[in-house]
């Protein structure tokens, strides 16, 4: 089993920024993958943005040049920074882990990202 604690959501106005953690524990060697989604109100759970082992990325078209994930292999750690924030942003925020047995099946609870004036 793997857990996952996120932190750092909060609300920031437009054009600001704000940095995501999730700090994972438990069976973390079995990891190949960890990254964010996020899920607004009325819509379905969307990726935002993952990081594979040896440090291969990937991003939501939306986030491409504002967000960026980083990982800390020493720390079991994996952030995300938000800069350029906009309305739509607005979300919560998942914490996510990929084993090869049981894909993205990892989950945290959840951090609220409200990006409003």
């Amino acid at each position: 089993q793997v857990q996952l604690v996120e932190s750092g959501g909060g609300l920031v106005q437009p054009g600001g920024s704000l940095r995501l953690s999730c700090a994972a524990s438990g069976s973390i060697f079995n990891i190949v993958a960890m990254g964010w989604y996020r899920q607004a109100p009325g819509k379905q759970r969307e990726l935002v943005a993952v990081v594979i082992n040896g440090g291969v990325t990937n991003y939501a078209d939306s986030v491409k040049g504002r967000f960026t994930i980083s990982r800390d292999n020493a720390k079991n750690m994996v952030y995300l920074q938000m800069n350029g924030l906009k309305p739509e942003d607005t979300a919560v925020y998942y914490c996510t882990a990929k084993s090869p047995t049981n894909g993205y099946g990892y989950w945290g609870q959840g951090t609220q990202v409200t990006v409003s004036s």
